[in-house]
């Protein structure tokens, strides 16, 4: 059903659009707690207004974000340095980097050659070809930072190819829960891998900024050692999972490394550009990996790499300028961080987390900590994506278990793995979910029943190995 539009048909949809400004509205002109100011109270209200407006998109996320800004400063909410001064920080342009660098493994084909190159090794049973396109989200999660543009644009083809190839040797049923088990375990490893590197997901910097304002540091090379072992135990255990739920009749595949060989064979031997980008990703990297001891910073490592692509003629400017997912994250992005940032700056945060503490009473912080991680992943039951979910919870939270006495590295780390974990919940909760969902292989009721169920298998990996681990390197 078309909903009415402001003014023009490309207008804002009318009906959301009233309800984040009514929600707004509401909280501006509602009274206020005394330990609250005036100015911080009303930008509450901004923020939620955005948040709200996020949800319910009555225009995409950069145009929403951009007239939250906008709205802060007409109102002498924040000034102008404030509202921009997210802009200038490392973080928000790692991501942007990230995109681009990506631009390059998209554009000469390396990305598909990867997926493809698993699928033949590791494709000849279905459990197997699992764990084959696991391993290539694995790798592509690392330098792309667009959940949904892995997923949606890389492993989501290869599946429809094998589903294809699969029609035309078994029957409807036997595809349809074949291809259900391959399409509902890409999407849980997709988010499982979107958690594993700060480059993964376009809303960890949000939760790096939200940290720092506690003096607490992530670097990149930080977020992937402290997740590596919690992240392969769940890579390992949640596909053979979901194996043993779906139990797929096709169990054999041979047809898939022979789809995966044609494809290889009709793509060639890596051409220069491939090479080019191989190269210069295996820079990127180590640069992630050991560049502090050089002195050089994550961002400045990515920024080298696109020079790099730029200087061989891998990418053209034109190439980056088309990458508008880039554009539009750096516009939201750093919008939401200045927000953010500046609620935390007006006491926000600090009287939020003493109302937390408040509530869960003299509980020990183990507990404390257990049920404000309980609190926080569930909630993203009622969020349609990631960034709402981390932009208006995660640094309320981590002040509220800072607060509770957890210590620092151990709950900045927790929460940060779990605000990427919660986007397999529903067929709703992040990018990639309704394009595996939208394929129609999985029942709503199973895709949720399974949802649940790996959301209980990660929260026990990530709540027990994970402070281990990270205890074992000494991070707490």
């Amino acid at each position: 059903m078309n909903q009415m539009r402001f003014l023009l048909p490309n207008g804002a949809k009318l009906l959301p659009l009233l309800i984040s400004i009514t929600i707004g509205t509401s909280i501006w002109f509602s009274p206020h707690p005394e330990e609250l100011s005036d100015q911080t109270w009303h930008l509450f209200a901004i923020f939620v207004s955005t948040i709200s407006a996020i949800i319910t998109r009555p225009l995409p996320v950069a145009p929403v974000v951009l007239m939250g800004m906008v709205t802060s400063l007409c109102t002498g909410t924040l000034s102008p340095e404030e509202v921009y001064s997210a802009y200038s920080k490392n973080s928000i342009w790692l991501i942007v980097c990230s995109f681009f660098l990506a631009q390059g493994l998209v554009k000469t084909g390396l990305a598909h050659r990867a997926a493809y190159i698993f699928v033949r090794l590791l494709g000849k049973s279905t459990l197997g070809l699992a764990y084959g396109l696991s391993l290539s989200e694995l790798c592509l999660a690392a330098v792309i930072p667009s959940l949904t543009a892995r997923s949606g644009g890389v492993v989501y083809p290869v599946i429809t190819a094998l589903t294809e190839d699969f029609q035309e040797k078994y029957s409807a049923e036997n595809v349809k829960r074949t291809c259900g088990f391959l399409c509902i375990c890409a999407f849980q490893v997709a988010v499982i891998c979107s958690g594993l590197f700060l480059t993964a997901m376009a809303a960890n910097p949000l939760i790096v900024e939200a940290a720092a304002g506690h003096n607490i540091t992530v670097s990149w090379a930080l977020w992937a050692v402290a997740g590596s072992i919690p992240g392969l135990c769940s890579l390992l255990i949640i596909p053979y999972f979901l194996y043993r739920w779906m139990k797929p009749e096709v169990t054999s595949s041979p047809e898939a490394p022979k789809l995966a060989a044609k494809k290889l064979h009709e793509m060639g031997p890596l051409s220069l550009p491939e090479i080019l980008t191989l190269a210069t990703l295996g820079i990127v990297l180590t640069l992630w990996v050991f560049g502090k001891q050089a002195g050089v910073d994550s961002t400045t490592a990515a920024i080298t790499g696109l020079c790099l692509l730029l200087l061989c003629g891998v990418l053209t400017w034109d190439d980056c300028l088309a990458a508008s997912t880039a554009w539009t994250t750096l516009i939201w992005l750093g919008g939401l961080v200045s927000l953010g940032t500046s609620l935390k700056t007006l006491g926000f945060f600090s009287w939020f987390s003493q109302e937390i503490v408040g509530l869960t009473g003299n509980l020990d912080w183990p507990v404390a900590l257990g049920l404000v991680s309980l609190a926080y992943f569930y909630s993203h039951y009622f969020f349609a994506s990631n960034t709402p979910h981390v932009s208006s919870m995660y640094a309320a939270f981590l002040a509220a278990t800072l607060t509770l006495g957890a210590p620092p590295l151990l709950a900045t780390l927790l929460l940060a793995y779990l605000s990427n974990l919660f986007g397999g919940l529903t067929h709703y909760s992040c990018g990639p979910a309704p394009i595996f969902y939208g394929c129609r292989l999985v029942p709503l009721r199973s895709w949720w029943a399974m949802g649940f169920g790996c959301s209980v298998i990660n929260l026990l990996i990530w709540g027990t190995i994970g402070p281990l681990w990270w205890k074992f390197l000494g991070l707490w």
